[in-house]
């Protein structure tokens, strides 16, 4: 079975109706019956930081126990499964951002904790950020990049 890393920007497509990419990302994610979609620590409070600020949800914006609820509602799913931190993740982690070490922090950091867990993981990432699937790749883990 295939196993999907959700960065935080596509589970907000996959969620929020109101989001550019909502239906091709629920067209994506459909079309993926015998799959695993991945959250893990990161991703999971992003999406929640994400759905309870007002900036990004405007009018829809929702309390904490509210976002809750949704993130439960996707836990629910049977193909929905909570990417545990493995030990050896930091050590994958330091490795991703070789790279970038003669740069000032950037949004790298973050990118390259994803790429460390889903190499954890054997998972695939799946988002609409280019510069995420451009760091996967160059770790050669399978990036798939919607939106484009």
């Amino acid at each position: 079975m295939t196993s999907y890393l959700i960065d935080i920007n596509l589970w907000m497509a996959m969620t929020w109706g109101q989001h550019p990419h909502y239906q091709q990302a629920r067209e994506w994610m459909n079309s993926k019956r015998q799959a695993r979609f991945l959250f893990c620590r990161f991703t999971m409070l992003g999406f929640l930081r994400l759905l309870t600020n007002q900036s990004v949800m405007g009018e829809d914006t929702l309390i904490l126990k509210e976002a809750l609820a949704i993130y439960d509602t996707w836990m629910e799913d049977p193909r929905v499964e909570f990417a545990s931190e493995l030990g050896s993740t930091e050590n994958a982690f330091r490795q991703a951002l070789m790279p970038f070490a003669n740069q000032p922090a950037t949004k790298a950091i973050a990118d390259c904790y994803l790429v460390a867990v889903a190499e954890m993981h054997g998972a695939s990432i799946v988002t609409l950020d280019k510069a995420l699937a451009k760091t996967a790749k160059t770790r050669q883990i399978p990036a798939l990049l919607l939106g484009a």
